[in-house]
């Protein structure tokens, strides 16, 4: 009795750290929330640890076989030391890259584990997982340990990674992503525009940048890329046009809050961000480039510039593709001093998990490892194997190879994307693929109606490019070449320029909604968005009005054997509107 309330903490501290147990600055012990609850004390560990108290928990157990139950352990010793980093000496000599070698000490500790996952390191993991891929990801699978840092709030290993990443890929600031380059472009979009701000952006934008504007209130202003029927293909934006939207703006009185161009776009069409960018800076609005397909550029003298190179204040990268992190990790970079980072990293801890995985993490810092190795040359393979393999094909009858001539208002075209024509062939890219995948096992990256794209990389070995070319061969010797059918489009431009907009898409959104038949749907507010492949430009998105010309030509490509996406009814014999006057 008697004791104060401070004393009773450091008892129960002291209690938990096992002696000998002295800390230099008692203050540490204040790390333990204590709550009261009818006049009894529960002490909780602080999910956040001071600097003054950066501790590891170093563990030396007794060894035990794997069929012991809970019993006594008797000489358990806990001790406190700094916490080993990856600038410690041990972890330097290991050769792993920070955050990956931080994951790799924790899960080898000789911990007795009360913590999630419920998996437990592996020991209750589901055995039709562990048939799959192992036991190792799951021994691997932890959560915010203090050994591990704090996402969002880094100071150890994840900082430390993410530094490297910025050296590598030349940004003042780099962001790990743990919900794909979407969240990134969602922080990108919401810290830079505020409600009923206008954001400039291609018509054919990811659907992240659609959703962005839902949760930022921010107001399109769309671009319509080009567009080259031959191909059925969209393509960048040019400076001209982005010149051209803002001074629409401009006339009207208003002003962009940010500029948003993807680039390169899916097929490796790039734009020429250098102008863009001038012409962004000059007016004082940020440059948001979605490089989702561009984590490579600028790491070889064939490669085109990365956006950062050219001038962009924010690119997102999906790290997990052409590069070998772990699907659905990415990164966000910065540059430049025009947007607040503080911003940056509120959007993102609102949007990402709490609960990251750090085998995404990990997987991002290895990958930035590799690459770092040799950025010069670790591209020289699979370079050389796309050029080989364009050759070989444009000497093929009947194969056309998409070329940067057929783009000629864009500066480049990624070389390690291969998008093949098979319409001399009389044949849809549905139908060759169909035949390649049945008869050669070719798995390709993207299908168009007229076209397919494959991906070449850092994994991409030359039996599976010889299979390629021998596949297309097969192909061509055995199908007839036909004329292009009469009933193909004509435009030289994209289906839709004549947009009205009734809506935002943050109001059309949160807005009522009903399904009406396709007749019924011309001349409403459109609740959803509805995009063909090809080309990748969205007909309807929520808040415009349906037009006429919108439902034939959505009608005419689903009959061409175009996917519908978006659209509820993928039949397209109903139509969601928003139940707006």
């Amino acid at each position: 009795g008697g004791w104060k309330l401070e004393e009773m903490v450091y008892a129960a501290a002291s209690l938990l750290l096992s002696p000998p147990f002295t800390p230099k600055n008692p203050k540490c012990i204040l790390a333990l929330h204590f709550f009261k609850f009818s006049n009894k004390f529960i002490f909780r560990p602080s999910p956040t640890i001071p600097s003054c108290c950066s501790q590891k928990r170093g563990i030396a157990l007794p060894e035990y076989g794997q069929d012991e139950r809970i019993g006594t352990v008797n000489n358990v010793s806990i001790t406190n030391k700094p916490v080993s980093f990856s600038n410690s000496p041990d972890l330097q000599q290991s050769g792993l890259p920070p955050l990956v070698s931080a994951l790799k000490a924790s899960a080898e500790e000789n911990a007795a584990t009360f913590h999630f996952p419920g998996h437990n390191r592996g020991h209750a993991a589901p055995a039709s997982m562990t048939q799959l891929i192992g036991i190792k990801p799951y021994v691997h699978d932890l959560p915010e340990l203090p050994e591990l840092d704090n996402l969002f709030c880094p100071q150890g290993p994840i900082l430390e990674a993410q530094t490297k990443a910025a050296n590598l890929f030349g940004s003042s600031e780099t962001w790990f992503l743990v919900g794909g380059t979407t969240c990134g472009i969602q922080a990108a979009i919401m810290s830079t525009c505020s409600p009923g701000e206008f954001l400039i952006l291609p018509r054919n934008c990811h659907l992240s940048a659609i959703s962005a504007m839902v949760l930022s209130g921010a107001v399109p202003k769309y671009i319509v890329p080009d567009y080259k029927n031959d191909w059925d293909i969209a393509g960048g934006v040019t400076p001209l046009q982005v010149l051209n939207a803002i001074q629409e703006l401009e006339l009207d009185g208003k002003k962009a809050a940010a500029v948003f161009i993807t680039s390169p776009t899916y097929h490796g069409i790039c734009s020429n961000l250098n102008d863009i960018s001038e012409l962004c800076h000059s007016r004082k609005i940020p440059l948001i480039v979605d490089e989702a397909h561009g984590a490579h550029l600028g790491f070889h003298s064939e490669l085109p510039s990365s956006a950062l190179q050219q001038g962009a204040d924010l690119t997102v990268q999906s790290t997990h593709k052409v590069l070998c992190s772990l699907t659905q990790s990415s990164m966000l970079h910065m540059s430049g001093d025009i947007v607040d980072k503080e911003k940056i990293s509120r959007c993102l801890q609102t949007l990402q998990t709490t609960s990251p995985s750090y085998l995404l993490l990990a997987s991002l810092d290895a990958a930035r490892a590799q690459l770092g190795e040799s950025p010069e040359i670790v591209f020289n393979q699979a370079i050389a194997l796309a050029n080989e393999a364009k050759c070989s094909l444009k000497r093929i009858s009947g194969i056309s190879v998409l070329e940067n001539s057929g783009f000629p208002n864009f500066p480049a075209i990624d070389p390690l994307r291969l998008t093949v024509g098979f319409w001399e062939l009389g044949l849809s890219g549905y139908e060759a693929d169909e035949i390649l995948y049945r008869d050669f096992g070719i798995v390709c990256e993207l299908v168009g109606n007229k076209s397919i794209t494959y991906a070449l990389n850092l994994g991409t070995c030359r039996d599976h490019v010889l299979r390629l070319l021998s596949g297309i061969k097969h192909l061509a010797a055995t199908c007839s070449s036909i004329k292009r059918p009469k009933d193909r489009l004509v435009t030289d431009h994209a289906p839709f320029d004549d947009i009205i907009m009734s809506l935002i898409p943050r109001d059309a959104f949160f807005a009522s909604k009903r399904k009406v038949t396709v007749k019924e749907s011309i001349g409403k507010v459109s609740g959803e968005l509805i995009c063909p492949y090809p080309p990748g430009i969205p007909v309807m998105i929520p808040g415009e009005v349906i037009t006429e010309r919108a439902v034939n030509y959505l009608l005419h490509v689903k009959g061409r054997g175009a996917d519908i996406s978006g659209a509820s009814d993928p039949l397209l014999s109903s139509i969601v509107i928003c139940d707006v006057q």
